[in-house]
């Protein structure tokens, strides 16, 4: 696909100077700049927590920033809602658009904006016709009539693209747009994005494939940390030099000094697969071991986890934990094995945001605090002290709840719960997201010690400095596979992000 520079590089449809967004304890954009151009692909690239999505919600006033200038066709203005970044021909198509299985194509495409006949009636025949005229000037063959039920995930895809479009848009967001889409799928994306392109349309592409990249954009945008790294043509650059902006920073920081050694073999998964999420994984734990899994969206690594603690079934493949085959069929079969799950979404998977501190550390132990099948208050507080006290957990009173308490402390009371369960392997799935800075050396540094205690960790992160001063050892994952097992002096940002998008070495 041939890249084209199609208009004047002076006649920017949107820009982005000096922009900041803050949110209590994080600064998620720092004064970034990002210009979009007529007829020309722009590919914002960054590690995750680099701050893409943030600023994609800022572009679709979804968030206001707190300082810096948005200009339209050269002219300063503000989004102040989402409707009002619509009718300035500003649309987003992100990986999972909420879509209506019960509303028909053209419902779904014009939702929000039907045109209206009669006494403010919505006009069906009309809405069907350009639905119709949408959905043929994209390529897509489908009905506006039917049922959104009735049709397959890449149709689907290509209703919410007309749905995108159905505003009559300028600058047209894709975010993750191939990630559910089949390889002849994502040619007929790539053939949409020439006719958008076509027609003038500025296009921010946003994607962890650098594949993808290449084949499809003119320029490219690098943030790193929300901040601002760098800009220009994809045809001046490459993949190497790519990655260095990416990842170009220390990662030896905040993250605690650990000198202790890995003991005997715990856990050892041996061929475990699923017919859909990952295939031919293997891999080992030891004693005291914190062992990071690494990888981009979709590479299969929290299904994985969810296997191995028995929320889903693997199609085949064996767990040994201490060196004895153990069946894990159910959560509760995982737990009895010393085996649990810190969940990435700890506010609907990991902690009951209704009930107290107390009672949440307590759940999976109340064998512990319980007598003849009656629950002792005065033991669920001893349990919950003694392991609140060891994360530092800060809270008014165990019986608080825990709704009231921040995101890093709300993690550690879900941590606690499990460490109550006096567990052999903890599995961290995405450990400090959404937390602080104070909050995240406080994980780090439990994590650490729990370590130095004996306990096996498994840490999924998608945070490459996590990865590296944390780890002993690191497996990196792409597309449901393990890729590389990485440590010492091979576990490096650069090596990371070229194993998890697939980069061969230059």
């Amino acid at each position: 696909m041939q890249k084209t520079e199609s208009l004047s590089e002076t006649s920017r449809v949107l820009s982005l100077s000096g922009v900041s967004k803050v949110f209590p304890g994080v600064r998620a954009l720092d004064k970034v700049k990002l210009d979009l151009y007529p007829g020309q692909v722009t590919a914002l690239i960054g590690e995750n927590g680099a701050g893409k999505s943030t600023v994609v919600k800022v572009l679709t006033g979804i968030y206001q920033p707190e300082e810096g200038e948005i200009k339209l066709d050269g002219v300063s203005t503000s989004f102040p809602t989402a409707h009002h970044a619509s009718g300035a021909g500003i649309t987003a198509i992100h990986q999972e658009t909420v879509l209506f299985d019960d509303l028909s194509v053209a419902e779904n495409v014009f939702i929000g904006h039907a045109p209206r006949g009669k006494f403010g009636l919505i006009d069906t025949k009309q809405m069907q016709a350009n639905a119709q005229a949408i959905l043929n000037g994209i390529g897509a063959e489908i009905d506006p009539s039917v049922r959104l039920r009735d049709l397959g995930i890449a149709n689907k895809h290509m209703v919410a693209i007309a749905r995108a479009l159905s505003i009559d848009a300028r600058v047209v967001i894709m975010d993750e747009p191939t990630a559910a889409l089949s390889h002849k799928e994502i040619l007929e994306l790539y053939e949409l994005v020439e006719q958008l392109k076509s027609q003038g349309k500025a296009i921010l592409f946003i994607s962890h494939k650098f594949d993808e990249i290449f084949e499809i954009a003119d320029r490219f945008t690098v943030f790193r940390d929300g901040q601002f790294v760098g800009e220009g043509k994809l045809a001046d650059t490459n993949e190497s030099e790519l990655v260095k902006m990416m990842v170009g920073r220390s990662v030896d920081q905040i993250f605690p000094h650990r000198t202790n050694t890995a003991g005997e073999q715990i856990l050892q998964v041996t061929g475990y697969a699923h017919p859909t999420e990952f295939d031919n994984i293997n891999f080992s734990l030891r004693q005291g071991e914190i062992l990071g899994f690494y990888g981009l969206v979709g590479a299969g690594r929290s299904e994985l986890m969810q296997a191995l603690i028995g929320i889903t079934a693997p199609s085949k493949g064996v767990c040994k934990i201490d060196d004895e085959i153990t069946i894990i069929r159910s959560p509760a079969d995982a737990i009895n094995s010393g085996l649990v799950y810190v969940p990435e979404d700890r506010g609907k998977q990991g902690a009951v945001i209704g009930l107290p501190i107390f009672q949440n550390v307590t759940l999976p132990s109340l064998s512990q605090t319980s007598h003849q099948g009656f629950l002792r208050m005065a033991e669920e507080f001893k349990l919950a002290r003694e392991y609140t006290q060891r994360l530092d957990l800060r809270a008014a009173a165990l019986d608080q709840d825990v709704g009231e308490l921040s995101g890093g402390n709300q993690q550690k009371v879900v941590i606690a719960k499990w460490l109550a369960t006096k567990p052999k392997v903890i599995i961290l799935d995405e450990p400090t997201k959404g937390i602080d800075i104070g909050s995240k050396a406080a994980v780090h540094q439990f994590m650490s010690d729990l370590a130095a205690q004996g306990l096996s960790v498994i840490m999924v992160s998608s945070e490459i400095p996590e990865i590296m001063g944390m780890s002993d050892r690191a497996i990196v994952m792409r597309e449901g596979r393990i890729v590389a097992e990485l440590e010492g002096k091979d576990l490096s940002p650069e090596t990371l992000v070229r194993h998890a998008a697939g980069i061969n070495e230059a």
